[in-house]
């Protein structure tokens, strides 16, 4: 039996099955490489689901954990800890200023408390009745009830009604859908910069800038969820600055740890105040191994510009990619892109390919391919793994020939 049927077996027996799994068990990363049980190289252009954007393994990530675990890995909140309010005062100063932060263990739980600070807000100012949210189909926002509740995805909810009510979708990038949507129940607008597990679909500048104006004329808050956005990937620091508006409430997970369980809700002073001791809580928000390794990563982040990384970087690929006969566009912003499949062509095929010939992707919709590697990736790297993309394409069978123009 291989290491990796092994690891199969155990899980299958051991672990809830609420993943599809794929066949491979990695066991080693370093930067946007991966290697798994069996010794194979992958170019890991997905990041763990845009999590690893300084790639695996980074030397100062590390050494940073390493130190903090010789040193103090966790008190209560009851108490302070050295390294949080360092890093809301980071994460505040990237935003523009003028905000507190609350720390908690994932983006969902981020969105989770953004929703919670939305329903105190409105309820102390206008009443019992504000507390509805609205946000868009095609969005993703987390696995909690309430986050769920929040989720544009019809088909992840249906197992799981009744969730809970205050929550409503509109179409995305439909200003006048929001207009009627919006009205004196409503506390808070969820938006994405990008919708991530949605295809990679941005909303347009003018679409948020439209959305900020009806949260002003409503005294709605404007959410923005930068859990897949936020930090680097689109360009910007946070997706939102392509559209030149300022959030209320922003949420972000995924790269601020690099690999290491944290989130983050930022909300404007006068907002966070609805939030008063025992409103919310959580045990291992902010704790220090977790603050400490997102102040590295931090450091890290500007010191590399990942920004203008991210920028230049995603100009490459998805001229690249375009290129390539079979790709018939290219969506995102930054290091966050999708490439649309030309009719025919399966994406979770084409992905299942491509991790038999060492690229790591995923089918963020039946068509289209996604795109995330780590933000510090390599001209070298991203040639590397179109080409690999580029035979995997001319390999693929058509499952209606009849339909793609040669």
């Amino acid at each position: 039996m291989s290491a990796l049927d092994d690891l199969v077996e155990v899980d299958s027996e051991h672990v809830m099955q609420t993943y599809g799994r794929l066949p491979v068990a990695f066991t080693r990363g370093q930067g946007t490489l991966l290697w798994d049980s069996d010794g194979g190289r992958y170019l890991d252009f997905l990041s763990g689901l845009a999590v690893t954007s300084l790639g695996h393994a980074h030397p100062a990530v590390a050494e940073a954990l390493a130190d903090q675990a010789r040193t103090l890995l966790h008190v209560s909140n009851l108490y302070y800890n050295e390294h949080q309010p360092r890093l809301a005062a980071r994460l505040d100063s990237l935003l523009g200023g003028g905000g507190r932060c609350f720390f908690a263990n994932s983006g969902a739980e981020a969105n989770e408390g953004a929703i919670k600070l939305a329903r105190r807000y409105g309820q102390s100012r206008s009443g019992a009745e504000r507390y509805h949210v609205v946000s868009a189909y095609g969005s993703f926002h987390g696995r909690t009830l309430a986050t769920l509740a929040a989720t544009g995805q019809p088909q992840k909810q249906e197992t799981f009604q009744p969730l809970p009510e205050g929550f409503r979708q509109v179409a995305y990038a439909d200003v006048d859908a929001l207009e009627a949507a919006v009205d004196e129940r409503v506390a808070a607008v969820l938006m994405e910069a990008v919708q991530g597990e949605g295809g990679v679909v941005p909303a347009p500048p003018e679409y948020l800038r439209e959305v900020r104006r009806i949260c002003d004329e409503r005294e709605a808050l404007l959410i923005l969820d930068e859990v897949q956005t936020g930090l680097g990937r689109t360009g910007r620091w946070f997706g939102f600055e392509h559209s030149g508006i300022r959030p209320d409430v922003v949420t972000m997970a995924k790269a601020l740890g690099n690999g290491v369980p944290i989130g983050a809700m930022w909300a404007r002073h006068e907002v966070a105040g609805a939030l008063r001791p025992g409103d919310h809580a959580t045990t291992f928000g902010g704790q220090p191994l977790a603050a400490r390794a997102a102040l590295a990563v931090l450091d890290v982040m500007e010191a590399e510009n990942v920004p203008l990384r991210a920028e230049r970087a995603g100009a490459r690929l998805a001229t690249a990619l375009v290129a390539l006969p079979r790709v018939a566009s290219v969506r995102g912003l930054g290091l966050l892109l999708a490439a649309e499949l030309a009719p025919g062509i399966e994406a979770a095929a084409v992905a299942g390919h491509c991790l038999a010939e060492g690229l790591i992707v995923n089918a963020v919709t039946p068509r289209a391919l996604r795109f995330a590697p780590s933000l510090l990736v390599s001209d070298d790297e991203i040639d590397e793994a179109v080409a690999i993309l580029a035979g995997v394409l001319e390999a693929t069978p058509l499952t209606d020939p009849g339909e793609v123009t040669p």
